[in-house]
């Protein structure tokens, strides 16, 4: 999707497509249904994001990555739901799901939009599991108000994606870059746009059915959402805040020698980036790109009953 951005490494660059995370403010035209115990579904629905939930049982938040759908989650749901009650997020301006705010902040207003939804729902410190960007999120949530997560697993995802060009990479230095992939995401043709999606799913994922669905979903996304978010998570640095973090975090991260991260160069990257998070559980998944929960499923699975467990 990104070479020029990814060059200097291409092993990396994956990381970057599924990003995976939408104002604090009250709602105009909220519609809602609210979930009671016992629920088989329900919907929550704003101008930031939409929840549906499914099952009955302790909470759990799923939150998609960059470009996105819900359903990426609906294997991990659909297993979950008969002990769990799951909450499942759809970033707006993703996936088809309607945008309004322009190239305006992306990052801040959905942590905002999360915390509200966990303190209107009354859910108490639910385990949030986020993908990439979505993880990104979920990380920003636990620092910021960790009074509203219980635990946090993060999949294939660092608290600094600007890491990915190096170590001592800072924000400022990221900035012409943030805002150039912005641009350029905003400045390609539809036909081209599409092209390069197609040709960054292949190293996304070793599922074939699902590299379908990421160009879908990423072609069917508001490209204006789409930049947006991208500025703003290459320009969100969540790593000086892991020190003081209290809420647990699990962090999967995935290895794999046929054209994805190779072991060491992705134990040495994950390692560095949360060196300073006390207590992190880092968990390698080798044989698998980006999407861990489609490349490895079953081992997804055990990993995510037992940070639940935990």
């Amino acid at each position: 999707m990104f070479n020029a951005f990814f060059k200097a490494r291409p092993r990396l660059r994956a990381a970057l497509f599924g990003l995976a995370v939408c104002t604090p403010s009250l709602m105009v035209g909220v519609t809602a249904a609210f979930a009671q115990p016992g629920a088989q579904a329900s919907a929550f629905v704003s101008d930031r994001l939409s929840v549906e939930v499914v099952g009955a049982g302790p909470d759990v938040i799923l939150i998609p990555g960059f470009g996105c759908s819900r359903e990426v989650w609906r294997t991990t749901a659909d297993r979950l739901k008969a002990t769990h009650r799951v909450h499942l997020v759809q970033l707006a301006g993703f996936a088809g799901e309607a945008w309004s705010h322009g190239d305006g902040p992306f990052v801040q207003p959905v942590v905002e939009e999360l915390d509200r939804y966990i303190r209107s729902q009354g859910l108490e410190r639910p385990a949030v599991i986020g993908h990439s960007m979505g993880a990104l999120a979920g990380l920003v949530l636990a620092q910021q108000h960790p009074e509203a997560v219980g635990r946090l697993m993060s999949v294939d995802s660092l608290p600094f994606f600007g890491a990915l060009r190096g170590p001592q990479v800072t924000v400022e230095a990221m900035r012409p870059a943030a805002e150039q992939t912005a641009q350029t995401l905003l400045a390609l043709s539809d036909e081209s746009f599409r092209a390069a999606q197609v040709g960054s799913a292949q190293g996304m994922t070793r599922d074939a059915a699902l590299r379908v669905r990421l160009v879908d979903w990423t072609t069917g996304s508001d490209r204006k959402a789409m930049a947006a978010a991208m500025r703003d998570v290459l320009l969100t640095d969540a790593r000086p805040g892991l020190a003081n973090l209290s809420v647990p975090v699990t962090a999967l991260y995935a290895s794999d020698a046929d054209g994805g991260a190779p072991a060491a160069q992705a134990d040495q990257a994950w390692g560095h980036e949360y060196a300073t998070l006390p207590g992190v559980k880092l968990i390698r998944v080798d044989g698998s790109r980006h999407f861990i929960m489609a490349d490895q499923p079953q081992r997804f699975a055990e990993l995510v009953d037992q940070f639940l467990a935990d």
